[in-house]
């Protein structure tokens, strides 16, 4: 296998499925295991050879502990590419590494349970006591090192089992000649007890640990809804107030030149002519953001109902116009409509707002010159896009221009409450219609909208 090319870092609980995070808990949770299983392996080792050394066959003695010697450190091999590569790792390459080199704890457990071949009838009772007593151990420590991985844990118990029922056969019937006896039953049965009783205890034993990190994945999982609500609730808390303390800012400056005119006239009656205006301008001031905040809490506190049909964009480009041109003549701006032809599948009414935001905003921004609204392709998309000549966007600035109440620090940008782009960024979310953005300081901008049906 080649680590540099398959691994990859393991993933937050985010991330992953649920059985891909217990999984990859469990496999990691076994490696973590695996080496003091083989400190002890080891020490064993010697403390049976000790044992046995001098009631057994040397050479037959000698190789099985070497084989076992063998099998133990390519198990120990084993954990230092995992140690080197797959700490920390999830996904196939955990699975592909287990698969490959699993067959280490089974080899490890036959060798331990041919051990049978070495001492079994042969060395003193009590000698024969001891080394069966740390086969026994052995595959009890199973239950508890190697259960958190089934097919390893598996493994290693019926490749322990199968290695002594086959060296108690051998040695009871082949070797010995000893006739079938109740005793030899009774010994092959407390076995296969043994053995079935060590695979139950390791599925149930696997199955808590299972179930424990499920319940620690649906933890994680609602601990971070929770903590994502939360996060959501204070921002809009703080969207609210910013909401609040912008609104109230820029409705007291006409408020207050209304009451300046208001005492004015009050006081100088002859100057209605000259006064007249001013208050008719800070009348429609109020009013405008008025109907900019009722467009904007309307939109966030009740879903838009949109109706989708053919749209003509050749009409709805008209209707802009119509609207519009009265407002750049005021300006002594040039309003210019191009390439309007075809339809498409979207609400009439909603995109005739999304637009009009748009252009609004091209108007207000621009001093000299004048805007363009054309219907053009990018990228095999047809797109209705507003040019202006005004005073541009940074690159900074170009993303929180979408904010409630957000306008560019530059002169020329004050007009406004900073409202028509928020009411644009709902409809596009709301129509499915996404807006784009290019701009550059001091050279105007183009927006344009994705007509995507």
């Amino acid at each position: 296998m080649n680590a540099s090319q398959t691994i990859r870092p393991a993933q937050s609980v985010a991330d992953l499925s649920r059985e891909e995070w217990v999984e990859m808990r469990l496999i990691h949770t076994f490696m973590r295991y695996a080496r003091p299983a083989l400190h002890s392996a080891l020490v064993l080792l010697v403390v049976m050879v000790a044992i046995l050394y001098r009631h057994v066959e040397p050479v037959a003695l000698g190789l099985w502990a070497t084989a076992t010697a063998v099998v133990t450190l390519a198990r120990y091999g084993v954990i230092s590419i995992y140690q080197r590569t797959l700490v920390g790792v999830s996904g196939p390459p955990l699975h592909a590494f287990m698969a490959r080199y699993g067959w280490t704890w089974p080899a490890s457990a036959m060798a331990w349970g041919a051990s049978m071949f070495i001492y079994f009838l042969k060395a003193p009772v009590y000698d024969q006591f001891l080394c069966m007593v740390v086969l026994v151990g052995m595959a009890g420590f199973a239950v508890g090192t190697f259960s958190s991985w089934l097919p390893c844990f598996k493994s290693y118990v019926n490749g322990l089992g199968i290695s002594v029922v086959i060296a108690l056969l051998y040695e009871l019937v082949v070797e010995s000649g000893m006739p079938s006896t109740f005793n030899t039953y009774g010994m092959l049965a407390l076995v296969m007890i043994y053995w079935a009783v060590i695979r139950i205890s390791g599925q149930r034993f696997h199955e808590v640990q299972r179930v424990n990190l499920e319940l620690q994945y649906d933890n994680s999982t609602l601990i971070k809804s929770l903590t994502e609500q939360s996060r959501a609730a204070l921002e809009a808390v703080e969207i609210k107030n910013r909401f609040i303390a912008s609104a109230a800012h820029d409705l007291r400056q006409p408020v207050h030149a209304l009451d300046l005119y208001a005492g004015w006239l009050a006081a100088e009656p002859e100057f209605v002519e000259q006064i007249t205006p001013k208050i008719v301008r800070s009348t429609k001031a109020v009013n405008d953001l008025f109907n900019s905040l009722f467009d904007l809490a309307g939109l966030e506190a009740d879903p838009l109902r949109v109706n989708p049909q053919d749209v003509d964009l050749a009409g709805l480009l008209q209707d802009l116009e119509a609207q519009y041109a009265p407002f750049a003549r005021e300006r002594s701006l040039r309003l210019r409509v191009r390439g309007a032809t075809g339809q498409v599948r979207s609400d009439p009414v909603l995109l005739q707002r999304l637009v009009g935001n748009l252009l609004s905003n091209a108007l207000r921004n621009t001093h000299r010159g004048g805007v363009l609204m054309a219907v053009r392709r990018r990228r095999g998309v047809p797109c209705i896009e507003i040019w202006d000549t005004g005073v541009g966007i940074a690159k900074e600035h170009q993303q929180a221009i979408f904010q409630e109440f957000y306008r560019i620090p530059l002169q020329g940008t004050e007009e406004g409450f900073g409202l028509g782009l928020a009411i644009v960024s709902r409809l596009s979310e709301a129509l499915g219609h996404p807006v784009g953005l290019a701009s550059r300081a001091g050279r105007g901008s183009v927006f344009w909208v994705e007509l995507r049906s």
